[in-house]
């Protein structure tokens, strides 16, 4: 049965890197100075209140995230195989190093205003048993890198991900009862804005100045 509502106790969170940031010239696009911080350090500020503990999900050299003390993971599928691929590889990480963990919550790492109550509303949207698994929205888009992920199907998504070859995160949830929990725009403001551009990144600078967060 899912948790009741607030037991962020039992959410490891996830925090998605492994992307190839091609639209940035490569790199990390999460290591890019955003204000007086990393782009990471302006997400890892919102995620770590919401989750009992966190993990990175990077390929590569593990080093050059040592600074945020996070435990770094590889995806444990080759060829950066997408988000998907990557949430197989942290409910993998939570079933062998969280046991007590029920959830994983899944973040994109180049989104440094996402709400800093998307872990406790997931987990309003799918306790009592309405929903599988949940996803975020704004917009009236659905943004399923941001997602509440149940362990217990951690099986499941090993047999979509590793024997059937599934890529898409859509075509995995299909399967399922996912709640869908929309969030506002305030001011102009998608919570789920991401750096994907040198344009973004100044984008994303002007904002944290609106915000006063710089």
């Amino acid at each position: 049965m899912p948790p009741e509502t607030g037991a962020e106790d039992s959410v490891v969170g996830l925090v998605l890197a492994g992307g190839l940031s091609r639209r940035m010239g490569g790199g990390d696009k999460c290591l890019l100075p955003l204000g007086d911080r990393t782009v990471l350090a302006h997400v890892l500020d919102r995620v770590r209140p919401q989750v009992s503990r966190a993990v990175l999900n990077a390929n590569g050299d593990p080093a050059r995230f040592a600074a945020y003390g996070l435990p770094v993971v590889p995806d444990i599928v080759d060829g950066f195989a997408g988000p998907l691929a990557g949430v197989l590889t942290g409910l993998d990480w939570a079933a062998r190093n969280a046991p007590q963990a029920q959830w994983v919550a899944s973040f994109a790492a180049d989104t440094p205003f996402l709400p800093t109550d998307l872990v406790p509303r997931m987990l309003d949207a799918v306790a009592g048993g309405k929903a599988d698994m949940a996803c975020a929205a704004s917009g009236g888009r659905a943004h399923p890198v941001f997602g509440l992920w149940p362990v217990r199907l951690l099986d499941d998504l090993r047999d979509a991900v590793v024997v059937r070859g599934i890529r898409k995160v859509d075509a995995w949830t299909a399967n399922y009862r996912v709640a869908r929990v929309e969030f506002g725009i305030d001011d102009n403001i998608d919570p789920f804005f991401n750096a994907n551009t040198p344009e973004d990144m100044e984008k994303a600078s002007g904002l944290l100045n609106h915000l006063h967060l710089a």
